[in-house]
């Protein structure tokens, strides 16, 4: 049976001051949609309808996050929801739920996907997925993932390598081999790659057999296998809480890519051919806003703007839902992301630093910002 996993436990910290820890980026409905704001979660849950059953939806995500996400998702039984107790990395994650569907159905297959994209067309995300279901229902050992056709040399994502082709498909569904994963480049390297048109986008999207995913852990990662095992054996029994609570933080921290996908032997790629967009960051965030003449972007704010080019001005609405008035004068290239209890101002070139300012307020004891 086919199975669809979100991975949904982040905290989004380049999107501080708005998304926190105890309401990250997934969670907050910031999201433009013809249907009024909406949360990356969701979106991302949206994606899955007609194309899983939804009882075969779950959520892994940082246990905390439990009450929030069934608000989102109010159809969502908190049974498919697979809790961490710490972020352990994508490799767990992505195992947690493997071993948790192979228990349930030795044969299953299943999507993984991220609570971080917007992805439209939606028919032709759905299409595409379907042929990455059939490929691995009928090539087993593979390990498949997604990539974006790059419409730029960015720098901010990791890259596929093409190799030849390993499917008689054509088109949407044509599967070729991935040579190798290149992280986040330089301008001059993503240049090279884009250019060459031998790569794409990785987009953190996937779709496995459990049983193969689970194989590739005991060969590459066997103290994580040894430890989700345990946890898989205590799934649905009394002791699962305690269980998860005792042994998922002992697991290694790893990305799914460093630690399986660069090393197992058989691995595809489909090209997905929509408009992707990750949003990780606020100038990612930009892109889902209008802009106006001037190529400045509002979002929850009132905005007056004199002399300004591409400012970027964000409110969060207080407890007395009264607007809030952003006002700049000769601004260029700027972000301004105002909450009631923290206000950021930086340069859209200095977005990736959001990062160390977060750290730096923890380290200086003022967790309670953040």
């Amino acid at each position: 049976m086919r199975y669809a996993v979100i991975i949904a436990g982040g905290a989004g910290t380049r999107l501080w001051p708005m998304s926190r820890t105890g309401k990250p980026k997934q969670l907050l409905p910031f999201i433009p949609t013809a249907e009024g704001p909406r949360s990356l979660l969701s979106l991302a849950a949206a994606r899955t309808r007609g194309l899983i059953d939804p009882n075969n939806l779950y959520i892994c995500t940082n246990a905390a996050f439990t009450s929030q996400i069934l608000a989102d998702l109010p159809t969502l039984p908190e049974s498919q929801i697979l809790p961490e107790p710490i972020g352990r990395d994508t490799v767990n994650a992505v195992a947690f739920a493997a071993a948790v569907l192979h228990k349930l159905d030795p044969d299953s297959s299943f999507l993984v996907l991220t609570a971080d994209h917007i992805i439209e067309p939606l028919a032709t995300f759905q299409a595409v997925a379907r042929a990455a279901f059939d490929f691995v229902e009928s090539h087993g050992q593979y390990l498949l993932t997604f990539g974006i056709r790059p419409t730029h040399a960015a720098t901010g994502y990791g890259y596929l390598h093409l190799g030849p082709s390993i499917s008689s498909g054509s088109g949407n569904s044509a599967v070729s081999a991935v040579q190798s994963f290149k992280e986040k480049p330089n301008a001059e390297l993503a240049e090279q790659y884009v250019a060459s048109g031998e790569y794409l986008w990785n987009s953190g999207m996937f779709v496995f057999k459990t049983a193969t995913y689970l194989e590739q852990l005991q060969k590459l990662l066997p103290q994580s296998y040894s430890g989700i095992m345990r946890i898989a054996e205590a799934w649905g029994t009394p002791q699962q809480g305690a269980v998860i609570q005792a042994v998922y933080p002992t697991l290694p921290k790893i990305s799914i890519d460093f630690a399986i996908m660069e090393k197992a032997p058989l691995v595809g790629t489909l090209a997905l051919p929509v408009q992707w967009l990750d949003v990780g960051s606020w100038p990612a965030f930009a892109q889902t806003l209008s802009a106006d003449a001037q190529g400045n972007r509002t979002s929850g704010a009132v905005a007056c703007h004199l002399d300004s080019t591409n400012t970027l001005a964000i409110a969060e609405a207080a407890s007395s839902a009264e607007p809030h008035l952003i006002g700049t004068i000769n601004t260029h290239d700027l972000m301004i992301i105002h909450t009631p209890r923290a206000t950021l101002v930086c340069p859209m070139q200095d977005a990736e630093r959001i990062k160390q300012l977060v750290s730096q307020l923890e380290q200086t004891g003022n967790k309670t910002f953040i």
